[in-house]
């Protein structure tokens, strides 16, 4: 069984005992973390529900792992001829999260 879950702007395909990284959520360490926005779900017997934008009553269960920084990114502002010239550096704060569990709804 796997579902499509929108978190942080994106969508992301999970599956049972996934680990991955999503922008920063709001819990500590060991909490859990329910995803209700689900758009799709395929369960296991190949029937697939699809919303509209969410399917009801489904939701994705995870645990948080750890919160850490992203690599950095580097942004260079860069005008020819002027002399204009700007270096800038962001790391994002993400959460990384294991999904326990995958509730179909309906």
């Amino acid at each position: 069984m796997y579902a499509i879950i929108e978190t942080g702007g994106k969508q992301v395909r999970v599956s049972k005992g996934d680990a991955l990284d999503v922008e920063r959520l709001p819990g500590e360490q060991g909490s859990t973390v329910i995803f209700d926005r689900v758009l799709v779900v395929k369960k296991d017997n190949g029937e697939v529900k699809v919303g509209s934008p969410f399917v009801p009553g489904a939701k994705a269960t995870a645990k948080i792992i750890e919160e850490f920084k992203d690599d950095k990114v580097i942004v260079f502002k860069y005008k020819s001829k002027v002399n204009y010239r700007r270096k800038k550096g962001h790391r994002q704060i993400k959460t990384k999260v294991k999904i326990e569990d995958i509730d179909a709804g309906e």
